[in-house]
């Protein structure tokens, strides 16, 4: 007779082999998934758009993908394929890879205060699509931005007062378009004024950057922008 001993350790022998069928399996699930170089040349910038929109619905629902952080550094670490570069605030509750549920070497990240445009900014962003593949370009800013805010109040500070400044250019479309109260202690004004700036930061774009404006224009890459909330976790897209 088969004593319990023998009959437990036969039992989880069979459970161990089990568990590492199906870790393999999940490991080459995961692998297959990973961005290569022939799925990001198959997808156009309107699908790219749509992988964040999917991504934040996952990060909102709490059904982020799997991570597996080492694997992620092997695979990039001879090279990176990126299909998108996000310019956003420097607010630390806005962490775009996150949001965006995003693994490593998917995006590249420009952050400012305000997601300002200057032309350190237009460099990376040309490097990022002309030289590195990616094929979206989004502005994001957020809810209750502080810099924003700052602008309202004409703040100044250091050289805060240079960048408030350039946030301040888009004022005067934001107060010609805002329904309501136009004062820095209204958070309803102040998310007008980052949703106008966004806005303004994408015509500097296209503006001041001739080689991104032609690849635009030849379907290329796509530029867009976006609104962060962040009491909810939601960004909001809009074309510009």
């Amino acid at each position: 007779m088969i004593s319990l001993s023998l009959l437990f350790l036969a039992l989880s022998l069979s459970l161990f082999g089990l568990m590492n069928v199906i870790s393999q399996d999940s490991d080459d699930l995961y692998e297959e998934d990973l961005l290569t170089d022939e799925k990001r040349a198959k997808m156009t910038p309107a699908e790219i758009l749509q992988e964040f929109k999917d991504g934040n619905k996952r990060f909102m629902e709490g059904k982020l993908r799997r991570r597996k952080f080492i694997k992620e550094v092997s695979a990039t670490k001879e090279k990176q394929i990126p299909y998108a570069i996000v310019h956003s605030c420097i607010d630390s509750r806005v962490p775009v890879e996150t949001i965006f549920d995003a693994r490593i070497g998917e995006i590249f990240s420009t952050r400012l205060a305000g997601n300002v445009i200057n032309d350190d900014v237009l460099g990376g962003m040309e490097f990022a699509t002309s030289l590195s593949g990616a094929k979206l370009i989004l502005v994001m800013g957020h809810t209750r931005c502080g810099a924003v805010k700052g602008a309202a109040d004409s703040a100044k500070f250091g050289h805060l007062t240079t960048l408030v400044n350039k946030i301040k250019k888009a004022e005067p479309v934001a107060k010609e378009t805002f329904d309501g109260e136009v004062s820095s202690d209204s958070y309803e004004y102040v998310n007008h004024l980052a949703k106008t700036n966004v806005k303004y930061s994408v015509k500097q774009i296209r503006q001041e950057s001739h080689i991104l404006n032609e690849l635009e224009k030849k379907g290329s890459i796509l530029i867009a922008g976006g609104m962060y909330d962040i009491c909810t976790g939601e960004v909001v897209f809009f074309e510009v």
